[in-house]
């Protein structure tokens, strides 16, 4: 599974936190549901991500309103058929859920869930709420049947399906290419060393061959099984918690930078040091140590 950390890292500039943890939040929770557990699915998924929200800059689409924008007025193909309509379902989410179509049917999608899921239809911004935010992206690329295209590396055709075209697919490719790189432990830009260790031509373009091979690293490293198990599989962890865990969680808090008492007591200390850590990394400082806690603590 990618870390917000390393989703960071592929990054152009530096992404909002908030809606970088909303993604990663409802992809690490709802993602293997749906088959988003695998990384040659994951990466095309979040580079589309970047792709649509300005690498993660933005939760809702940007209203000028564009003549493109002022056609969704009246548009029955996406239910826009009530005054208003064009503006009240502008894009929300990650993904951009556009039209009155879109968010009901997401509104039933989100309740097979959890019942008590909003209605979107109703109250549209309420997608920018989580969990609702980060799950509207996956109920898109479930429903469309996006881990197809993505089994066979065709960025064209999720970018079609995404997109009803290709707007964007030169900034689209990039995304991807980086986020693969970044997912095999290279550096976002080092197509050239790729290439070089991968016997392929080196000329520093992220051609179609190229991509291919980065497909095909993605798929065997996401069925390969590591010599130890990796810290997101360590349990949740917050304050109260005792055991052997716990101090693990404080001695790579020290590597971090902490200074704790390895006493494998979840105290205060513990507590202020994990949220001190979360706000550096950019992650939800909760003071609760789950999946990309663990991951990001690993990777620094």
């Amino acid at each position: 599974m990618l870390t917000a950390a390393q989703v960071r890292r592929a990054c152009r500039r530096t992404p909002d936190a908030g809606n970088l943890n909303s993604v990663m939040m409802a992809l690490d929770q709802y993602g293997p549901g749906v088959g988003l557990d695998r990384l040659h699915r994951q990466v095309p998924y979040l580079a589309q991500i970047m792709h649509e929200s300005g690498e993660f800059k933005h939760d809702r689409e940007v209203w000028g309103p564009t003549p493109a924008q002022q056609r969704y007025e009246g548009r029955a193909d996406l239910g826009n058929t009530q005054p208003g309509d064009g503006y009240r379902f502008r894009g929300h989410g990650p993904i951009q859920c556009t039209g009155r179509y879109n968010h009901r049917d997401y509104t039933g999608w989100a309740r097979k869930i959890d019942p008590s899921a909003p209605d979107f239809e109703a109250e549209p911004e309420r997608i920018n709420t989580d969990p609702w935010e980060g799950l509207s992206a996956i109920w898109y690329w479930d429903t469309r049947g996006l881990n197809a295209y993505a089994d066979r590396g065709d960025n064209e055709m999720i970018t079609r399906r995404i997109n009803g075209g290709l707007n964007g697919y030169a900034d689209r490719l990039e995304c991807y290419t980086r986020l693969a790189l970044v997912a095999l432990g290279y550096a976002p830009d080092a197509v050239r060393a790729w290439q070089s260790d991968n016997r392929l031509t080196v000329d520093g373009v992220a051609g179609p061959a190229t991509r291919a091979s980065l497909h095909d690293a993605l798929v065997r490293a996401g069925n390969s099984e590591p010599a130890t198990p990796p810290l997101g599989r360590m349990p949740v962890l917050r304050r109260g918690a005792k055991g052997p865990d716990v101090a693990t969680l404080q001695t790579l808090l020290n590597a971090a930078g902490a200074s704790l008492k390895v006493d494998k007591d979840f105290g205060g200390q513990t507590h202020d040091a994990v949220i001190a850590f979360q706000r550096r990394e950019h992650l939800t400082a909760d003071g609760v140590v789950g999946r990309n806690t663990w991951a990001t603590l690993g990777a620094a």
